[in-house]
């Protein structure tokens, strides 16, 4: 079994990229205030609690749009969606829900994977944001109020993701391990020899 993939979905300007860059520890994906900026799939390899696993970041959905290169863009998050193990799907729990988190919260519902609700830009410290609760309204379930810019919340966020990741087999333990199958025509000596 390979390793788990985490799809990071949201619309433009939520903070996917910062979430991703976050976990991942590096600064892979580009982070700029304006939408557009991550255009195809992104990929990084990390690790929570002992497990490894495949994280994806996307572009930002428009759900109704016609413009060539955000139908573009919404293709490839639906391909990081059909690949997924779990969903991780971003929201602002600034603006609160809005017509394309509907949207997207529909998909996402169809799709019959986890999804773990991240409220993002919950930058307030020490007392729940009452504006969360909001998000129960999506019907996907708890959301987790976060600041990916300040790494708070994130912690139990990953937590969730890793409560949904397929049973790890005893010989998954090395991934590392290279696999060699020898094929060919029947009597032509497939042997390998190694030291």
């Amino acid at each position: 079994m390979s390793k788990p993939i985490v799809a990071i979905v949201g619309r433009p300007n939520v903070g996917k990229s910062t979430f991703f860059n976050y976990i991942v520890g590096q600064k892979i994906s580009i982070v700029e205030d304006k939408p557009g900026v991550t255009r195809d799939r992104i990929y990084a390899d990390t690790a929570w609690r002992g497990r490894n696993f495949t994280l994806v970041d996307t572009a930002g959905i428009e759900p109704k749009t016609d413009d060539l290169i955000e139908t573009s863009m919404r293709e490839q998050v639906e391909i990081a969606i059909d690949i997924a193990d779990v969903i991780v799907f971003v929201t602002d729990i600034k603006q609160g829900i809005t017509e394309a988190d509907k949207d997207i919260s529909l998909t996402l519902r169809k799709s019959k994977k986890p999804v773990v609700l991240v409220c993002n830009k919950s930058d307030v410290f020490g007392k729940i944001n009452e504006d969360i609760y909001e998000f129960y309204n999506l019907g996907i379930g708890e959301p987790f109020a976060v600041s990916s810019v300040n790494a708070s919340g994130i912690g139990d966020v990953l937590d969730e993701i890793y409560k949904y990741f397929p049973e790890q087999e005893k010989n998954d333990e090395n991934e590392e391990i290279i696999k060699v199958a020898l094929i060919g025509k029947p009597n032509v000596r497939k042997v390998i020899t190694y030291k």
